[in-house]
């Protein structure tokens, strides 16, 4: 009897283990403070496989225990879960994430030195220019040379030729290289490292250089990739990352 028992016993963690290991489709909802959202990306990253939440927040995805699911919607914190075997008995997961806090943009002011040497050379230019101007209103017998010149030089004008050519000469360009592991640091939190990639919090720094030395990661920043892609090329870094860090 207690044979049978044993025997019972093993058949059941058998079954239960090639059950837990099997995907089958799970059903969930993503809410945020009670309401269903709707376009939010659910992708699980051990399979690569990815659908969206319909217009009631609901989707359906295929998984197993230990999988990887990654919630995102660019208006949300990113939110990462690993599915458990009473979410494959239950088949049926709910999710709650967070909005973003809206952070207002830095405002950089800027120095303006004003050339008040430069000011005084054309308020006095202006002054020439009136005064010529004047002086070629004034009646003049057509018959006598009086010395003077008829419609005089153009000083404005002569001053924005020499002093205009001048300034241009002092411009600088102050374009500044932005390098990925900076767009990478900005663009996700340290959850998304320590959680969703598992690395350390130590390794964050030496990942995110790792990753800057890939061509691939220039790549991305040409063509002003979105989250998606920068999360999937982060993802697949972090494997290799981990793989040579790896204790012998």
């Amino acid at each position: 009897m207690k044979k049978n028992c044993i025997f019972v016993i093993l058949l059941l963690f058998v079954v239960q283990f090639g059950f837990s290991q099997s995907k089958i489709t799970i059903n969930g909802k993503v809410l945020s403070e009670n309401l269903l959202i709707p376009n939010v990306e659910i992708i699980n990253l051990s399979t690569e496989k990815s659908t969206t939440t319909n217009a009631n927040g609901e989707f359906s995805i295929a998984a197993k225990v230990n999988d990887s699911i990654l919630i995102f919607h660019k208006n949300y914190e990113l939110k990462g879960i690993k599915i458990s075997s009473d979410d494959i008995n239950k088949k049926q997961i709910t999710v709650e994430i967070t909005r973003k806090v809206e952070e207002l943009k830095e405002v950089v002011v800027h120095q303006v030195n004003v050339d008040w040497e430069f000011d005084k050379k054309w308020e006095q230019l202006k002054r020439d220019e009136i005064a010529v101007y004047r002086k070629s209103k004034t009646l003049k017998n057509p018959g006598v040379y009086d010395g003077t010149i008829e419609n005089g030089m153009d000083f404005v004008k002569i001053g924005k030729m020499i002093f205009g050519k001048l300034l241009k000469g002092k411009e600088k360009h102050n374009d500044k290289v932005i390098e990925f592991k900076e767009v990478a640091a900005s663009n996700f939190d340290q959850k998304f490292y320590t959680e969703t990639l598992k690395l350390k919090k130590e390794q964050i720094e030496p990942f995110l250089t790792f990753c800057n030395f890939d061509p691939e990661s220039k790549k991305l920043l040409s063509k002003n990739s979105n989250d998606l892609e920068l999360m999937d090329f982060l993802y697949k870094k972090s494997v290799e990352f981990k793989k040579i860090n790896a204790p012998d």
